[in-house]
This record gives structure tokens, C-alpha cells and sequence, in this order.
């Protein structure tokens, strides 16, 4: 006893030690790297790096009409649903009673109407170009109107998942046209990431968000432009980010629906300190879009199961959903339920018509059935989530980019601008809105929109 009480001083040294170098490694602030590969190699192997061609070719989303019969035959040969449990709606997933409804109007209403649906996503101008060996599709819509290039602003607005370039439809019109809220229009430029929908996926391990930042860079270059806006909200979000860190010269501004902080040891602290008096750090009427933290937190872990299996095991949730519409359709529109409020967990029906059409909904399932991209579009948690990736800590670097935030009430986390403010040095503009969830294009257009505008127009040089 009397040996351990001599050497529980020693101990104890050492143990702070150790914390104090513990803390202070994790507090150092990274650099941008200067080594970044404009031309890494993501194409089939044997390909050539320096090979892409330059040309950007128009695209046409058209299927046969036997693919449209062969998914309506899988819609019907589905497997007998398990019925929900007794006083449950969507607290264990997507209520099957609700999937029986959703999948009768897709396999009848919704196919019969293929052909219309069909050139309802083929309404704006649909493109592909090479960039690093890899095909990416890509939206691009501005005025003819208007002759004198000033008065356009280039706009590169970004998706995540489980969304695709169809989450925009609703607010493209409103960016690219005339409205007497500004007066410029928008270049804009709504790409399909690497892996999701019409952009090709890569065979090779390691493209990662930071590498996919890279390849939009890369895009813009190839229509013409070295300094541009940008948009984006869930994987749109984080490589804007991104890019506002690898190219802080180049972004002209940031606008995100997801902003996100670093969990550095001063975010953490900061968290704390402000869970105990938020009103002496966060304006009086928007304190309970962040506190009280602790439900907040609960919900964050309800609602990203997905993410952990995503960021290890994605090729095994792949298979089970690749050529599986049923579960594809489950998978996905849990998502936008949930996300979109978690209230919905309570509602029978999910709340997904309170929020969306039926037909918004299942033009983005389409999407990933037709393309075959469930499997390579949640590659992208393994190849951002894993030790090699997140040990380059790129999320705590600052950026001085002028910057957005747009918080809908419902977004599934929140951070105040006392911490992103560490982040994002310039931020320029931060509202709060009383409805919305992770689905902003989609469910508000007109509010995304007016948000954006609002921030362009603090910017713009005429």
C-alpha cells in the first residue's frame, strides 16, 4: 500500500501528461495541402490520366419501354410485407402498411405515366464530359435572354445522399430566369456526384469527398470558369466545404444548408460551455434550435444506423438493395420522412405527401433503380469516413470564404454561430426558418432560393 501511495503522484503526473499532449495534437490546426492531383486517375485501369477528352456532349435520359415492364413485373412479384407492428407507424423504419400504398400508385399511376415523367427529367439541359477518367452528368441551365456575360453568376449547387440532381428541379427556373429580386441571372450547374445517378462510379478504392472537391473544381474548369458560387446541403454541403478550403482564392462564396463544425477540443468545449448559458451565446429566440443538446444528440444517433453500415460494410446493403425496388424504395424514402421531421416517426403515412408529391419522391428513387448506383453512391461514406481520410482533418481548417448558413428547423444538426464562426471566418450570413428539414431544395424552393439570393446579392459586383 505504502508503494502505491508513492507512486500514485507519479501516475498521475504521467496521465496528465499524457491528456495535455493528447489535447494539444488534436488542437493543431492542419495546413492545405499544396500537393493536391488535379489529375488523378479514376477511370477503368489502363486508362490514361492525361487522356480525358475536353468535349462536353448533350444527354438525353431515355429507357426502353421494356425496362419500365420489367421494374412494374418486380413491383408486383414483390414479397408478402411484414405487417407493422400493433400502435407503431414509422418508429421501426418505413410502415409497411404506408410501402403497400406507395408501391401500388408507382407499379400502376406512376409507370403508365413513365413517358411524361421521363421528359419531365429531361426538361433542362442534360450534358456528360470526362473529368479524371470518369464520365460525370451534370445539369446546365441559364437565360438566353441575357447577351452580356456580367450578368451572369456561375452557380455550382451540389446534392448529397439520398438525393440526386432531382432535388432541384423546383428551384433551377428560379435561379436561371429574369426576376426582379436581382439583377443578374444564375449560371447553373447541378452535376451528379461521382457514383450517384448518370455520373460514372469509380473501380478504384480511395474517392473520398476531399477527391471528389477536386473533380467539381476540375467541372467548373471545364465550362469556363476558375471562380465561382456554391451551393450545396448533406455530401453537397461537405465538399463545398471542401472546396472553399483546397481553393479558398477561387470561391467566390459558400451557401450551404448544412453547416457543419469540426469536433475539435474548442468545438466540444464551446458546446459545453454553451448547453450551460446559451443565452449569453446564441440569440434568445433561436436557443431551442440547438438546446437543449442531449434529444438533439438521441436523435442524430436514431436517425445515422445508415451511416455506420455505409461507412463499412457499403457493398453488403448494396447487394441487398441493387434490382430490389421494394427495398430500395423503403430505404430511401425513410429518409425523406424522418429527415424531414422526426415527428413523422408518429404519423402512419410517414408525412412524405405533407412535405412532397408522390411522383418528386419516386423520380428519385427511379433514379438509382435505372442508373444501378445504390452501391456506388454509398461508397462514399467508406472512402471519407475511414482512419487514412479523417486523419487529414481537413474540417478544421478555417476558411475565409464568404459564407452562408440557411437552418430549417428540422435539419438533423445544428450548430450555432458562436462555433462555426471558428470555421467559417467570414460568415457572412446565418437565418433560421421555422419549418424545413434535410431536404431544403425539394421541400422549400422558394425559401432555399430567396436565402440565396439574399447572400448572392450581398456579393454580387456589378
Amino acid at each position: 500500500m505504502g508503494l502505491l501511495a508513492r507512486a500514485a503522484p507519479l501516475i498521475l503526473g504521467l496521465f496528465i501528461a499524457l491528456a495535455y499532449k493528447v489535447y494539444e495534437e488534436l488542437s493543431v490546426t492542419p495546413s492545405v495541402p499544396n500537393n493536391i492531383e488535379f489529375y488523378e486517375y479514376w477511370g477503368p485501369k489502363g486508362g490514361d490520366p492525361y487522356g480525358d477528352s475536353l468535349e462536353i456532349v448533350p444527354f438525353n435520359i431515355s429507357y426502353p419501354r421494356a425496362v419500365i415492364e420489367r421494374l412494374r413485373e418486380k413491383l408486383y412479384d414483390g414479397p408478402n410485407l411484414t405487417a407493422p407492428l400493433e400502435g407503431t407507424a414509422f418508429q421501426y423504419g418505413f410502415n409497411s402498411g404506408q410501402l403497400e400504398k406507395i408501391l401500388d400508385y408507382w407499379r400502376t399511376d406512376y409507370l403508365d405515366r413513365w413517358d411524361e415523367r421521363e421528359a419531365y427529367l429531361n426538361k433542362f439541359k442534360h450534358f456528360k464530359t470526362k473529368i479524371q477518367g470518369l464520365e460525370i452528368h451534370f445539369i446546365r441551365e441559364k437565360t438566353e435572354s441575357v447577351v452580356n456575360p456580367k450578368r451572369f453568376v456561375p452557380l455550382l449547387m451540389l446534392h448529397g445522399w439520398p438525393g440526386s440532381v432531382r432535388e432541384f428541379y423546383d428551384i433551377i427556373p428560379r435561379l436561371s430566369n429574369r426576376t426582379s429580386d436581382k439583377d443578374y441571372v444564375f449560371d447553373v450547374i447541378v452535376p451528379s456526384l461521382p457514383g450517384y445517378g448518370w455520373s460514372q462510379g469509380t473501380t478504384r478504392p480511395g474517392l473520398s469527398a476531399s477527391k471528389v472537391a477536386v473533380m467539381m473544381k476540375n467541372l467548373m474548369a471545364r465550362l469556363g470558369y476558375r471562380r465561382f458560387y456554391i451551393q450545396g446541403g448533406d455530401w453537397g454541403a461537405i465538399v463545398a466545404n471542401l472546396m472553399a478550403i483546397l481553393f479558398e482564392k477561387d470561391i467566390l462564396g459558400i451557401h450551404l444548408n448544412m453547416c457543419m463544425a469540426s469536433e475539435s477540443p474548442l468545438t466540444i468545449g464551446k458546446m459545453i460551455v454553451s448547453s450551460f448559458a446559451p443565452r449569453y451565446f446564441i440569440e434568445e429566440q433561436f436557443v431551442d434550435f440547438y438546446q437543449p443538446v442531449w434529444p438533439k444528440i438521441v436523435q442524430l444517433v436514431v436517425e445515422s444506423g445508415y451511416m455506420h453500415l455505409q461507412a463499412t460494410k457499403p457493398d453488403t446493403i448494396g447487394t441487398a438493395l441493387e434490382a430490389n425496388p421494394v427495398g430500395l424504395a423503403a430505404y430511401i424514402l425513410e429518409k425523406f420522412s424522418t429527415w424531414t421531421d422526426p415527428a413523422n416517426r408518429e404519423l402512419d403515412d410517414g408525412g412524405l405527401e405533407r412535405h412532397y408529391t408522390l411522383d418528386a419522391l419516386l423520380d428519385n428513387v427511379m433514379i438509382y433503380y435505372l442508373t444501378n448506383s445504390i452501391t456506388t453512391s454509398q461508397r462514399l461514406y467508406a472512402e471519407s469516413f475511414n482512419i487514412e481520410e479523417t486523419s487529414k482533418r481537413y474540417e478544421r481548417i478555417p476558411t475565409n470564404v464568404p459564407a452562408a448558413c440557411a437552418k430549417f428547423r428540422h435539419e438533423l444538426m445544428q450548430y450555432p454561430d458562436w462555433i462555426l464562426k471558428d470555421h467559417f471566418t467570414n460568415l457572412m450570413q446565418s437565418n433560421h426558418y421555422d419549418d424545413g428539414g434535410h431536404f431544403a431544395a425539394l421541400q422549400l424552393p422558394d425559401v432555399l432560393y430567396a436565402d440565396i439570393v439574399q447572400f448572392v446579392n450581398r456579393l454580387y459586383v456589378r
